[in-house]
């Protein structure tokens, strides 16, 4: 049986294909992040956990699946609708925001 090498085919990216530092900003905020990470992952590596809060109670939610299911880490990009962060990749400038649901 011909096995996954776990250092090159996990589906992580190597130190190449990520070593570009680009700017974002998250409320406010100017943050580094690599280029090719996901805005849930360039959120993770500055500390930030809470990317959102319940309309009800006001919870604060974060990164839960990290795969795209269960909606918890949505936020918001450059104005659009809210965009599930572990989906998205970041680009050099992107402007993130809380999500507040009202």
């Amino acid at each position: 049986m011909n096995r996954p090498n776990r250092q090159t085919d996990s589906g992580r990216l190597s130190a190449s294909e990520h070593s570009r530092s680009i700017t974002i900003h998250f409320d406010g905020h100017s943050l580094g992040a690599q280029e090719g990470q996901t805005v849930a992952a360039a959120l993770l590596a500055a500390g930030i956990t809470v990317f959102r809060y319940t309309f009800r109670y006001h919870k604060p939610r974060g990164l839960f699946c990290g795969m795209g299911v269960c909606y918890e880490c949505l936020v918001n990009i450059d104005g659009e609708t809210p965009k599930r962060a572990c989906l998205i990749k970041v680009r050099d400038g992107m402007r993130i925001s809380t999500l507040l649901d009202e």
